[in-house]
């Protein structure tokens, strides 16, 4: 079974083309035209375990928002693509990430049903030329798209770089676990018989 998807989004503000491989190795190509939001993606690939490549062309003379948000949702949809039915996934997934004066929880559930909860102290507005307040709007165009429940919370930390890049990676550790094939599960993992 190939757990794979290509998604590619068009609109007047920008071109996106995501490629998820979810039983990768952590290979990734990122290339959105915004460096700080490169790193967060490569992040994403790399501690998740996928294979990932974005390639985005946006308006970023304009700011950087339509470029961030496109390539967000093409993420998502690449998500919920490449998880197919989601028989024999484990579902859940969830991580404690620390990084340095950071501390991140995530937890996730592949449930079908969109739902965000992102708790996270107030922080600088730019790192380097990077919106900060775009932080949310990343996770909440994953979430849509990919029809997930996603929890966030930093627990601690005050440098606004160690707490965006400690999201990413809880994020990725708990999706990792989340998509994980598991033995025990045969069918889908719901009492509904769908997710």
């Amino acid at each position: 079974m190939s757990r794979t998807a290509r998604v590619e989004r068009a609109t007047k503000e920008s071109s996106v083309l995501v490629e998820l491989n979810l039983d990768g190795t952590g290979e990734i190509s990122v290339e959105t035209g915004v460096p700080f939001f490169d790193h967060m993606l490569s992040q994403l690939g790399k501690h998740s375990g996928f294979d990932l490549r974005v390639k985005t062309d946006g308006d970023v003379d304009v700011d950087s928002h339509h470029t961030v948000e496109d390539t967000s949702l093409a993420f998502g949809q690449a998500l919920r693509e490449a998880l197919g039915d989601k028989s024999g996934i484990r579902r859940f997934g969830d991580a404690m990430v620390p990084l340095d004066e950071v501390l991140v929880q995530a937890a996730v559930d592949l449930s079908g049903r969109p739902y965000l909860v992102h708790r996270q102290p107030e922080i600088v507005e730019l790192i380097g030329t990077f919106d900060t307040t775009l932080g949310k709007h990343i996770w909440e165009s994953i979430v849509a798209e990919a029809r997930i429940a996603l929890h966030i919370r930093v627990l601690e930390g005050r440098n606004a770089h160690h707490v965006f890049e400690a999201q990413f990676k809880a994020v990725a550790r708990a999706l990792r676990d989340a998509v994980s094939l598991d033995g025990r599960v045969s069918g889908i993992p719901s009492t509904k018989g769908t997710l």
